[in-house]
């Protein structure tokens, strides 16, 4: 019995990590080139631009991403789009990239001066020390996702004036309704994913039917 607990428990967590990695994939391939041409025009690491992107809107499948095309957690009012919120809303995901850019420019500006382009460790240490998160582990977590996807192999490429296309769609696609499935990662609270996600511990615990707050590594929850 004890067998088959760990062999599907096993099954559990992997299919959680590869779902994990299929949705940080295809945000890199969507967003890669955008992220260079952030480097090459003001100086930040592309690799720190996907790996706070990707870590901030849980790979662009949080509700502030899929609702207010927010994927940096930028805090302030909603905009466009009406949830309750208190994270800024964009008409488009390019907005919300310039913008990620004036807010670095406004409250870290000296990590321009002091950081080069392929220093991403410098850039997330700094940013953390800054205050843009509450975590003391932000940056830790940041870097690691740079590091799980190679994403410092970004930080030398070359400029491409075409690559923001891909940040505005023709037509706007109708709004997502499905909820979004996580599975639990240690270390994670249901603090932290509400806050990852743009929800509340209390929307995860009565979408989920939860009783408690205790969490399990590869447990599946709706967002």
């Amino acid at each position: 019995m004890l067998k088959k607990f760990i062999y599907v428990s096993l099954i559990v967590l992997s299919a959680g990590s590869v779902f994990g990695q299929n949705q940080a994939s295809n945000y890199i391939e969507t967003y890669k080139q955008a992220a260079i041409n952030t480097m090459n025009e003001h100086g930040i690491p592309a690799s720190i631009v996907l790996g706070i992107a990707i870590h901030e809107s849980g790979s662009g499948t949080s509700r502030i991403a899929r609702y207010l095309n927010n994927h940096f957690g930028l805090k302030g009012k909603s905009g466009p789009k009406t949830i309750r919120s208190s994270y800024k809303g964009y008409e488009n995901v390019a907005e919300c990239y310039s913008d990620f850019v004036t807010h670095l420019k406004t409250r870290f500006s000296g990590l321009f001066e002091r950081n080069s382009p392929s220093d991403y460790r410098g850039w997330a240490l700094g940013i953390q020390r800054g205050g843009y998160a509450h975590s003391r582990t932000w940056a830790s977590q940041v870097m690691a996702i740079i590091k799980k996807y190679r994403l410092y192999e970004l930080d030398g490429q070359e400029n491409n004036s075409t690559a923001y296309s891909v940040l505005v769609p023709a037509q706007q696609e109708e709004e997502q309704t499905d909820p979004v499935v996580y599975f639990v990662k240690k270390g994670d609270t249901l603090l932290t994913i509400a806050e990852r996600f743009g929800t509340t511990v209390k929307e995860i615990k009565v979408r989920n039917g939860l009783t408690g707050s205790l969490l399990k590594i590869g447990q599946r929850l709706h967002l």
